[in-house]
């Protein structure tokens, strides 16, 4: 079996289950514990979802992981179709795009395993996850190998790799502004809700903020590195943030409190790396794989 089939089969595989699993999270509405309020080990007052696959979450973590669902219907499921697409046809740029939006499948179905309150898709979650490691370390296998024919006309390297940078840094920043000053009181942060601890956070300062700032520095120096990975961290980033956007507008729509910095923050990084995204794959000389 060639690699192209084994790519079509794991996409395929990610796309279908993904829009099974998003689906029903997003139309599954039925009330099942609404108003129910839950203590935490931390002695917090939480209120719960009570509707659907999600009703075991708090409101606040139900409306950002429904909003992300959505994004999975409108955005990843057709871009991973799109991608792959591109990719069978022998397109460099259909190989980036789908490392790409398969390092976001990774990031998204890790944080479902291991962040959401169990329910009876665990392990299509587990599926998923391990669909989307192995897409992705395929594809990437790919790019890897052919590092020295990646190459790009006009570029405004600076402008790309540093705004790659910056975002790293804000994510790097907004997150240890929220985590060490209850460190530093000795008390909880107030937003763990009934959750015991902040796999999300681990994620991005642990893996995403140290590629963004080491790929946006190499891509700035016109690195292969660089090369190889702001365009794979740009569409990860891009669907990372419509996510972050969609939940903040469900949050609100819900009557939940959003720092309004963040408000302004996001949305402004997502209209960013879109348009480094047009300017990347518009100067990626198209080579056939």
């Amino acid at each position: 079996m060639t690699i192209k089939r084994i790519t079509t089969i794991i996409v395929g595989s990610i796309v279908l289950l993904a829009a099974i699993t998003a689906l029903y999270g997003v139309f599954s509405n039925q009330s099942i514990n609404e108003h129910q309020v839950v203590q935490s080990i931390f002695g917090e007052s939480v209120q719960l979802y009570g509707k659907g696959l999600y009703h075991n979450e708090s409101v606040s973590m139900a409306s950002q992981v429904i909003a992300q669902e959505i994004v999975t219907l409108a955005v990843v499921v057709p871009f991973l179709l799109y991608s792959l697409l591109l990719a069978n046809q022998g397109k460099r740029k259909g190989e980036v795009l789908l490392a790409g939006t398969l390092a976001y499948c990774l990031y998204m179905y890790a944080t479902y395993c291991f962040v959401a309150v169990y329910n009876p898709f665990f392990l299509v979650y587990v599926v998923l996850m391990s669909l989307s490691f192995f897409g992705f370390i395929i594809t990437m296998y790919g790019l890897i190998s052919k590092r020295d024919t990646l190459h790009f006309s006009k570029l405004p390297n600076k402008y790309i790799g540093y705004s790659t940078v910056a975002l790293g840094s804000i994510i790097l920043l907004m997150w240890l502004g929220r985590l060490i000053p209850p460190l530093l009181q000795g008390s909880t942060p107030s937003d763990l809700e009934h959750y015991t601890t902040f796999p999300i956070q681990a994620l991005d300062l642990g893996i995403v903020v140290p590629l963004a700032i080491i790929g946006g520095i190499a891509f700035a120096r016109k690195k292969n590195l660089g090369y190889l990975l702001v365009p794979v961290i740009t569409i990860k980033g891009i669907a990372m943030l419509l996510a972050i956007d969609a939940m903040i507008a469900s949050m609100l729509i819900n009557g939940i409190s959003i720092d309004v910095v963040e408000m302004f923050v996001f949305p402004l990084f997502t209209a960013l790396f879109c348009f480094n995204l047009v300017v990347v794959m518009k100067n990626l000389q198209e080579q056939k794989i």
